[in-house]
């Protein structure tokens, strides 16, 4: 999918919501357990419930792998099931030395290679230049680069003071001359909007992936207000506030009006 098509989407359907399918087999409806494949069923219902108001969806990888061959299973049947017109994110937050790093886009970008053909993946920056450009050498295939995130580590590293500035300054300008706007976005977590301006100053045009609202007590209002840009510019990612708003049997009607409310308040934005 090319930037156009992503802000067709968000236009079209008035929303930059991102489900993130972060599917836990422990916290699923009991009444599931029962199907043969219960993360995929509890998916295909999830994704039926949410399409109408969502623009992206985020299977993180790390919740299928856990499961073995038969997550792999359970991640390609979502993964076929999410509708066309959606944007599709590999959270795997892959970086390697060149050669791996290749596989690793070959994994997630080949489908004649893992069967797998998601449009985006996360990659961390650690390891430079070499370990995120071979997920670059594919056609309208995204890298969705860690910047600043939200968990309570990310002061560790990410907010060190380099040259009187802090480090993941120094990563989005090294960054963006790898990528242009239509094939790297970032993740910035929604509890970081004190930086949030400055990171719209540095990459203005470019695309957010951020995670952190709804569960993780991310403001969607700032985000927003600050995020946007004239191409929408910004998915917002919800997880938990979804996917468990209801652990019934109604839990896919409750998913739809927790993504409901979260589209109609983007709409606004918008």
């Amino acid at each position: 999918m090319n930037y156009n098509e992503l802000y067709q989407q968000i236009a079209t359907k008035k929303s930059y919501l991102c489900v993130g399918l972060d599917t836990d087999i422990r916290k699923i409806p009991a009444h599931l357990h029962k199907e043969s494949d219960p993360i995929f069923a509890f998916n295909r219902q999830i994704i039926d419930a949410t399409a109408e108001y969502a623009v992206a969806y985020k299977p993180n990888i790390a919740f299928y792998e856990a499961h073995g061959p038969q997550g792999w299973e359970s991640l390609q049947k979502t993964l076929d099931y999410i509708p066309n017109e959606c944007f599709t994110i590999a959270d795997a937050k892959r970086g390697d030395i060149g050669n791996t790093s290749g596989l690793y886009a070959r994994t997630f970008f080949d489908p004649s290679a893992s069967g797998l053909n998601f449009d985006s993946v996360t990659v961390a920056p650690y390891m430079g230049e070499d370990s995120v450009t071979p997920f670059l050498a594919y056609d309208n295939k995204w890298v969705i680069l860690l910047a600043l995130t939200s968990n309570i580590g990310s002061h560790d590293f990410q907010m060190l003071p380099v040259d009187g500035r802090p480090l993941f300054e120094h990563v989005l300008e090294k960054a963006i001359t790898w990528g242009g706007p239509d094939r790297l976005m970032f993740v910035v977590g929604a509890t970081q909007t004190a930086q949030l301006s400055r990171i719209r100053e540095l990459v203005p045009d470019h695309f957010l992936l951020v995670p952190g609202v709804g569960a993780q007590g991310g403001s969607l209002a700032e985000v927003s207000r600050i995020g946007l840009n004239s191409h929408g510019g910004l998915l917002v990612n919800a997880s938990r506030s979804i996917l468990y708003a209801s652990d019934g049997t109604d839990f896919a009607q409750r998913a739809a009006a927790e993504a409901r409310t979260l589209q109609q308040e983007m709409a606004t934005y918008l």
